[in-house]
């Protein structure tokens, strides 16, 4: 698409781009529980709803028209490009896909369903023989599937923004740490003892170098 080509109204885009990332995320998530289905549905939301501002209809950009407007004289806000506002905001020119922000955001994506697969790859074999899940991801972090969600949404976050994405965002992040906490519980009560020596060496979301350094 150029600069000056409409870039909205194509909702079989909307349609094919969330159906593709939500199988594909569906694929290594695989929900079975109330819970995970949960974590899933909140996770299709926020897809849904940034594809819809993607390519049907930029509900931000119609909001935020007036000031944009006026901070940014003669831009086209119906280009595809203008769509991508930490660039515009910014004042960045070119291609806003080879802005540094836009490769961050790839990074962000790749080793977001990284981790989703390793981490389901590792859960599953776990959930099949009755054991706790340690090892691969889960000897480092407790909820690497989590935290791999947050990192496909940080990602397409720093793509592209909107009012809505960025509103579900913090909500999404209170939701799956909720989540992990009732997780938890439940680990506790099947696990007992071997859950919480589990616990007492992994951490609940972010790495401990200092613990792998001295592991070393």
């Amino acid at each position: 698409m150029n600069h000056d080509a409409p870039a909205y109204g194509l909702w079989l885009l909307v349609l094919f781009n969330s159906a593709i990332f939500l199988m594909f995320a569906f694929s290594f998530f695989k929900p079975h529980t109330a819970r995970d289905w949960r974590t899933f549905g909140a996770f299709a939301g926020f897809i849904v709803a940034l594809f819809v501002e993607m390519y049907g209809f930029p509900l931000s950009i119609y909001l935020m028209s007036g000031w944009l407007q006026t901070k940014f004289p003669g831009l086209d806000l119906l280009s595809h490009n203008s769509g991508h506002l930490w660039s515009t905001l910014l004042g960045e020119k070119g291609d806003p896909h080879f802005s540094p922000l836009h490769i961050a955001s790839y990074a962000f994506l790749g080793f977001g369903f990284y981790l989703l697969s390793s981490a389901w790859n590792v859960l599953y074999h776990a959930q099949l023989k009755g054991t706790l899940a340690t090892s691969g991801t889960y000897a480092h972090i407790r909820h690497p599937q989590y935290v791999a969600f947050v990192l496909i949404l940080l990602g397409f976050l720093l793509q592209w923004p909107t009012l809505l994405t960025l509103l579900m965002f913090p909500i999404l992040l209170v939701m799956y740490g909720r989540l992990a906490i009732t997780e938890e519980k439940q680990m506790r009560e099947q696990f007992g003892v071997e859950f919480e020596a589990y616990t007492a060496r992994t951490p609940r979301f972010f790495p401990s170098f200092k613990q792998e350094a001295s592991a070393a």
